[in-house]
């Protein structure tokens, strides 16, 4: 048995470990992390203990518990976003706090209470149920299974979001049946120990990973949570009280070198991880170097078991060519504002870059929109997830080497020409904060060269202009960008004219593209992250990663659906809708919606969902 640290604690990360977390937390929530390899070793024991019981139990008790931690995450929503705001430097009374709302506490309650529901179907009819006619062929044969919204209050409360889920090719409907739910077809299932990694993934992440691990792989989990979320630890304690007081969840020290020795121990039957890329190949290769390399190229992890993982990459929006309303463009355009507002926030990569046709003749329009839209947002406080704002600031500036500031005149001249290498920042940063930045010029050849910090892109939006201005040809060419150039597999966006689609050709290429593009996330009209908040569709990175080559990770989370055969989710919204959605930056009510979506999730009646509304439609 390997031997932990004399001691482990997540406020002390090795060397070049920034990637591996975030420490926003402070020291009082480092010490609470300090743990003792006598304790580790107990947690473990414990876990592995209770590991069997907890595989054979029944699948409505298993909803009974989820049900019993309702009230919990219900209470401790507020406390867990002051401390989340503060780390980022928001105000947790303000509209800001909006998106801690949406990704964390109203995430975690409806996939608590969707997961419920889920084991509830088993029990039943041993399958999560799927709506009427949700199973059903393309017209090429390929198998779609529809998942969101499950009924008017879905689509009420998520601006008439769809969701369906595109199988690997050779599924069936008969297949896509054997595989839902496969833990809960076993007669006896054995169960295991599952170390959960938090290496800086998105709020409230880490802890749905963990219940994904426990209510949908049936393991017992240890969720080591790095110091970007070490102040939530109390929070948690109090909340998930029914599961540690069963001895099926444990909170463990997260951090480099314990999530090595944890994910090393033969206790852990598999390891999941959430966070950037470079912290999956760490763990999984080891340091970077010559025998990093060696062990990569042989095929020969240091660990020896079964690793998923949702991680970082390049999130491209692409415009298709259209002459937009003005309020149809404007909508859109604080859209991917929010976007990048959510990724400097939370040192995400949402909307890293913006793929544009060459000649798209509201490209002017498009930027003048843009530059509006993020000057009415202060400055966020963050980067690079774990960076200090030192080298948070010098890696944005690596991106932007060698680029020249761009005139306004540039910027917003005509579209006729592409627009040149050069970069523009936005906004007056006080200590901490980053400008906005814009990096222009990019050609298909050099995006993924100069993308290749993806971490770096917190802050930074890259614009890239490919193809022509005949949809056709945009998306065969952008399609070909991103797949062939962008690092990343985990979620793209279409902007896509719904009267554009009504022409035969151009149809039929905006399906193409979304068969073809190689994310395991696609919104159409809309932000993935509105997926990733409907605790519903499936979400992680494209099948086609591999341990080696991992992308943007391996397996797929928020799977209350318990469906297996996953390639990708496809999302659909309006290209505007009414009213104006809590995630855009300029929601002046966010919060509010937030705090009542939180509680609506929890106990969707009709009331709750009409407490919502009322907020949302004074934003």
């Amino acid at each position: 048995m390997p031997p932990f640290p004399d001691s482990v604690t997540s406020a002390a990360p090795a060397p070049g470990s920034a990637a591996f977390s975030e420490t926003a937390a402070g020291p009082d929530a480092a010490r609470r992390a300090e743990t003792s390899p006598v304790e580790l070793e107990r947690a473990l024991a414990e876990l592995g203990d209770a590991a069997l019981g907890f595989a054979r139990m029944p699948p409505g008790e298993k909803a009974a518990l989820l049900r019993s931690l309702l009230p919990g995450l219900l209470a401790a929503a507020r406390p867990e976003v002051e401390a989340s705001c503060a780390a980022r430097g928001l105000d947790p009374g303000s509209a800001a706090s909006g998106d801690v709302w949406l990704a964390g506490p109203c995430a975690t309650i409806a996939y608590v209470r969707r997961l419920a529901e889920a084991l509830e179907d088993i029990a039943a009819r041993g399958r999560p149920r799927l709506g009427r006619g949700a199973v059903h062929a393309r017209a090429d044969g390929r198998i779609e299974v529809d998942v969101f919204p499950a009924d008017r209050k879905d689509a009420l409360l998520h601006g008439h979001l769809h969701a369906r889920v595109l199988m690997q090719p050779g599924a069936t409907p008969d297949s896509v049946r054997e595989a839902q739910a496969r833990f809960y077809q076993q007669h006896d299932p054995e169960g295991g120990v599952a170390l959960v990694l938090d290496a800086g993934g998105a709020a409230g992440a880490p802890l749905r990973d963990a219940l994904h691990q426990l209510f949908v792989e049936g393991r017992v989990a240890a969720l080591a949570l790095g110091p970007r979320h070490a102040a939530l630890g109390p929070l948690l304690e109090s909340a998930l009280a029914p599961l540690l007081a069963r001895g099926l969840l444990r909170l463990v020290p997260g951090g480099p070198e314990a999530g090595a020795a944890l994910a090393g121990h033969p206790a852990v039957s598999a390891v999941h991880l959430s966070g950037p890329t470079s912290a999956h190949d760490a763990l999984v290769w080891g340091p970077p170097g010559p025998l990093s390399a060696l062990r990569r190229a042989a095929g020969e992890p240091l660990i020896d078991k079964p690793i998923t993982s949702v991680l970082g990459g390049v999130s491209p929006v692409l415009v298709m060519p259209w002459l937009y309303g003005e309020d149809e463009l404007w909508f859109q355009v604080r859209s991917l504002a929010s976007q990048v507002v959510r990724s400097a926030s939370s040192g995400g990569q949402e909307a890293t870059a913006l793929v544009l046709p060459r000649g798209f003749v509201q490209r002017p329009l498009l930027l003048r929109m843009l530059r509006r839209a993020l000057a009415g947002v202060p400055l966020r406080r963050g980067g690079p997830a774990g960076a200090p704002p030192a080298e948070a600031e010098a890696r944005r500036d690596a991106l932007a080497a060698g680029r020249a500031p761009l005139e306004d005149a540039r910027l917003e001249g005509s579209a006729d020409a592409p627009l040149p290498p050069g970069v523009v920042r936005l906004g007056a940063p006080g200590p901490g904060e980053l400008p906005w930045t814009w990096l222009t010029g990019l050609s298909e050849a050099d995006a993924g060269e100069a993308l290749r910090d993806v971490e770096a892109l917190s802050y930074a939006l890259a614009i890239v202009e490919v193809g022509t201005s005949d949809p056709v040809e945009f998306l065969e060419t952008a399609t070909r960008l991103c797949n062939d150039h962008l690092p990343g597999t985990l979620s793209a966006s279409i902007v896509a004219h719904p009267i554009s689609e009504e022409n035969p050709a151009v149809g039929a290429a905006l399906d193409r593209a979304l068969l073809e593009l190689r994310y395991g996330v696609i919104a159409v009209n809309q932000a993935p992250a509105a997926v990733h908040a409907a605790a519903a569709p499936p979400w992680g990175g494209h099948p086609s990663a591999t341990l080696a080559d991992v992308q943007s990770g391996l397996g797929f989370v928020h799977n209350p659906a318990m469906l297996g055969q996953i390639e990708k989710t496809i999302a659909r919204a309006p290209l505007t809708t009414f009213p104006r959605p809590p995630s855009f930056c300029d929601h002046r009510r966010a919060h509010v919606v937030g705090e009542r979506l939180a509680a609506c999730a929890a106990d969707p009646g009709w009331g709750a969902v009409a407490r919502v509304m009322a907020a949302a439609l004074r934003g």
